[in-house]
């Protein structure tokens, strides 16, 4: 994998859009990620989403890095299954990474989904021969900055 990172850009970060939305497609793309792109979108905020989803095995494609580093914030929307996708976390390690560097403000909301439920994947990931062991440990070191900091637990409807 291949991409630019923070680091090799100035330090000074250009902000093309405010929000950045990561979520796990299948868990939440048609329902609630879908209402909060719309109710950004409303209030004039603009907001970076994939509308695609990757098949399996695919590259993440050059355009939603670039979508991750000009992005003021980043919402993460951790679900059931988030911390399952290579592709989630390989994305969550860059949000991350931009946190650290360009000072991108990272909002996690745990979906239906406990802090300990998103460490159960990672036994999988282990085991999984193709998984780096390196980058495994980057995605866990992303995972657990991002659930650390402050955001929002929805439960049952609500915030």
């Amino acid at each position: 994998m291949t991409t630019e990172t923070p680091s090799s850009k100035s330090s000074t970060p250009t902000w093309k859009r405010w929000v950045f939305l990561s979520f796990r497609g299948e868990d939440t793309r048609t329902g609630f990620t879908d209402h909060l792109y719309h109710a950004l979108s409303q209030k004039a905020i603009d907001t970076f989403r994939d509308n695609e989803g990757l098949k399996r095995g695919e590259e993440i494609p050059p355009a939603l890095w670039k979508g991750i580093e000009e992005s003021r914030y980043a919402i993460v929307v951790l679900s059931e299954k988030y911390a399952s996708s290579t592709w989630c976390l390989r994305e969550l390690t860059k949000i991350a990474e931009c946190k650290r560097v360009l000072g991108q403000t990272v909002i996690p909301i745990f979906y239906h989904v406990d802090k300990t439920d998103l460490i159960k994947p990672f036994a999988e990931h282990e085991r999984n021969g193709k998984d780096n062991m390196e980058e495994v440990n980057k995605w866990r070191e992303a995972l657990t900055e991002v659930a650390n900091l402050p955001g929002w637990d929805l439960k049952d409807g609500y915030l």
